[in-house]
């Protein structure tokens, strides 16, 4: 399969040779034989000479493959497409999704690990289900983790009350 240059006219046989063999700076102008390889294409074609270098260059064809008619103005390029906001919906959304694929894993690890293992905590002592015990214990570390991250969010609102309060407290550095 062949693929057409962009910007390539059929219909016309100087179109294409130039950008395929550009012409050196040091050519005599108007030189066929300075400007494209002596011997011929791999197809076997035989190479049509070029414009001379003084000849003005003919309009670039329009997109449809016609050429241009003088004065009128090229298409306007089409407008690039609206940046995607992000909405606390979509927000939601994802989350909701990410959860419900880490609860399919969490049953599927549950329902595989189904074997009786000796659990002690504390002098208690018990036989539970492997996947059970493992998800107990994921449960246990996440609660330890919200209040850690608890503590320091109320710590930092306090901090934030006080300088406020301090702010108000004293009104007249304001304007001075």
């Amino acid at each position: 399969m062949t693929q057409t240059p962009r910007g390539f006219d059929p219909h016309d046989p100087n179109d294409g040779l130039t950008a395929q063999y550009p012409v050196p700076a040091d050519a005599p102008s108007g030189s066929a034989e300075a400007a494209y390889p002596t011997e011929g294409p791999a197809s076997g074609t035989d190479l049509v000479p070029g414009p001379p270098a003084d000849a003005t260059p003919a309009p670039a064809p329009a997109p449809g493959g016609d050429t241009p008619r003088a004065g009128t103005e090229p298409p306007a390029p089409a407008p690039a497409p609206e940046p995607r906001h992000v909405t606390r919906a979509g927000m939601v959304w994802a989350a909701v999704a990410c959860a419900l694929v880490v609860l399919i894993l969490l049953i599927a690890f549950i329902l595989q690990n189904q074997e009786y293992v000796q659990v002690k905590f504390f002098g208690l002592a018990g036989a539970v289900p492997l996947g059970i015990a493992l998800f107990i214990a994921a449960v246990g570390g996440g609660v330890l983790v919200a209040i850690a991250g608890a503590a320091r969010i109320i710590q930092l609102r306090l901090a934030a009350h006080r300088q406020r309060v301090s702010r108000q407290a004293s009104p007249g550095t304001r304007g001075r």
